[in-house]
């Protein structure tokens, strides 16, 4: 077998380098806060937060979810949060009836509320399910927040706060994505429930 230590290495100092990019970026870190802040703000009004995206991006949304809504460092009471691709049958049939670009602008428009936040995952910042909720969102004036790679892509116009990892490496991307998920977890849930 061929020793890929060399490429293992690699991979984790692009990892770290990405990272150590967002660390630079002050403007990324005020967006983080003032998501945190909002999605604080949500919560103590009652409202929800709903999350979206596809494949590794989907993964990362019901890992999200599960964070507000199990719990994250503290026993507390749940966050009502949810990945809206959980529902199989919902997703194949709308899929199927109508398009599989409208699988998050239905599942929006029947339960978002004013109020809500809507945080979008697409690395490329383009998938069309997900630009078409986040702006089916903004007409239900819910928050909209978007984690995509440097360019935004179309998302960049249509978010309240975008978060745009500073890579164009999909799988650094994503692991940017769940660690700002989770500096955001946490923080909300520090906000609510102290510590």
């Amino acid at each position: 077998m061929e020793n890929h230590i060399d490429r293992i290495v690699f991979i984790i100092k692009n990892s770290i380098n990405v990272k150590l990019e967002l660390l630079k970026n002050e403007e990324i870190l005020h967006t983080i806060h003032q998501v945190a802040t909002e999605i604080t703000l949500a919560y103590k009004n009652k409202n929800k937060v709903l999350l979206c995206g596809n494949g590794g991006s989907a993964a990362d949304a019901q890992h999200i979810a599960a964070e507000f809504t199990g719990r994250y460092y503290l026993d507390r009471e749940p966050l009502l949060a949810e990945a809206l691709h959980v529902n199989t049958s919902y997703l194949t049939a709308v899929a199927n009836d109508y398009s599989y670009e409208k699988i998050y602008s239905r599942y929006v428009k029947a339960a978002g509320r004013e109020g809500d936040v809507l945080i979008g995952l697409s690395t490329s910042g383009n998938s069309g399910n997900v630009v078409d909720a986040l702006r089916v969102a903004n007409e239900l004036n819910m928050k909209t927040v978007g984690l995509t790679g440097s360019s935004g892509g179309k998302m960049k116009d249509i978010c309240h706060y975008l978060i745009n990892v500073p890579s164009t490496d999909t799988p650094r991307i994503q692991e940017s994505h769940i660690l700002i998920g989770h500096i955001i977890c946490e923080i909300v849930e520090s906000n609510i429930f102290g510590q």
